[in-house]
Formats: structure tokens, C-alpha cells, sequence
């Protein structure tokens, strides 16, 4: 009798113990649940933003993530560097100075085509003859798939002369990788890399009255 009654001490003690292990791991679990839930919840209150109209009353403002946005981010620096590098005017000054912003967004191969220009006198000679130089962008081509992004620029330039008035078409091509960070002059936060010209050739002229 004695033996039974030790053997169901043992057993309840047994019990016990099952019964507090699954205490313990069920409020584990209800404290994690609550945990994550809080964790989604404070995540999804930092997409919120409220504006303060007028110092009158607040409007829920929703944050876009920036990552969504980097592509159109990308063309259009593309399309910046080729207005800044490709537009020119008879004016000694303006021309540098466009090429000092484009060299910003890029690294020194477009620098090279403006010294193989510059050795050959190809702006002395827009500045006297009075030569303006525009670029019209038709598309920009980019994949995002590979890691520097590629890029090919088509684009059509208009030389205009006393005379008459050239039009050109032009295709370029290029690397772009992320700096993660901008500045004034790299509003982006992209560099153009291994920048090359893949053809520049006259596609129609018109004499000038």
C-alpha cells in the first residue's frame, strides 16, 4: 500500500512537471507571437507619414520604398549626362562648364573622348563658326538584371550652322553602378562607367535660307 501511494506521488510529480514544461513553451510562444506582431505593426507605422495642413489638422502621408524608384532614377541620369556631354554652344565657357557637371556623374572615359575632341579642335571650331549643338534622347535601353547595369542610349543630335542644319544619329553605351550615396552634384547616387560611343554618323542635312 505504502509502494502505491509512493508510486502515485511519482506520477502526479511526473504531471506536474509535463504540465509546467507546456505552461512555460505555450507562453514562449504567445510572448514571441506578440513580439512579431508588435515588430509588423511598428513596421507598418513607419510607412506612415502625417503632414501637418496649415497648422489646421493632419493628413496621413503614405513613404514609398526608394528601391522602387532607382530605375527611373538611373535613366534619367543617363539622359542628363548625354544633354550635359552632347549640348553644345558657341560659348567657350558654357562648354566647360557642362562638361565639369557631366564628369560628376561619370568616371574618366567620357573625359577622354573631350580631350581626343579638344587635341583635334573640334570645340574651338564650334565656338568660331558659331555652331550649336543639341540632343534629342529616343530611348534608353537598360538591364537590370546584371550587376554593373547596362545601359545603350539611342539619341539624335541637330548641328546647326550658318548654312545648314546636320542631323546625326547617335548610340552610345554604358556601365552603372550604385555609390549609395548623393551629392549636390550627383543628385542620383549613379556613375556612369566604361562610357563609349557606338556610332555618330549623319543621317540627314538641310541647307540653311
Amino acid at each position: 500500500m505504502e509502494f502505491k501511494s509512493l508510486k502515485n506521488i511519482e506520477t502526479s510529480f511526473r504531471q506536474i512537471r509535463l504540465m509546467a514544461i507546456v505552461f512555460v513553451v505555450l507562453c514562449a510562444g504567445i510572448t514571441g507571437y506578440s513580439v512579431w506582431n508588435s515588430y509588423k505593426f511598428a513596421e507598418k507605422q513607419r510607412e506612415k507619414i502625417y503632414v501637418l495642413d496649415n497648422g489646421k489638422s493632419l493628413i496621413l502621408a503614405l513613404s514609398q520604398d526608394l528601391t522602387q524608384n532607382r530605375p527611373v532614377e538611373l535613366r534619367e541620369q543617363v539622359r542628363r549626362f548625354h544633354e550635359l556631354f552632347f549640348t553644345l554652344s558657341p560659348d567657350k565657357n558654357a562648354i566647360e562648364s557642362n562638361m565639369q557637371r557631366a564628369f560628376f556623374l561619370s568616371d574618366k572615359t567620357p573625359f577622354n573622348y573631350y580631350k581626343d575632341l579638344t587635341e583635334k579642335g573640334y570645340y574651338n571650331r564650334v565656338v568660331s563658326g558659331n555652331i550649336y549643338q543639341t540632343i534629342q534622347i529616343d530611348s534608353i535601353i537598360c538591364n537590370l538584371d546584371k550587376y554593373p547595369y547596362q545601359v545603350v542610349t539611342y539619341a539624335r543630335q541637330q548641328i546647326l550652322r550658318e548654312s545648314n542644319t546636320t542631323e546625326r544619329s547617335l548610340i552610345t553605351r554604358c556601365q552603372v553602378t550604385d555609390l549609395k550615396a548623393r551629392s549636390d552634384n550627383n543628385p542620383q547616387g549613379f556613375l556612369i562607367r566604361n562610357f563609349e560611343i557606338l556610332e555618330n554618323r549623319d543621317i540627314n542635312q538641310t541647307d540653311r535660307e
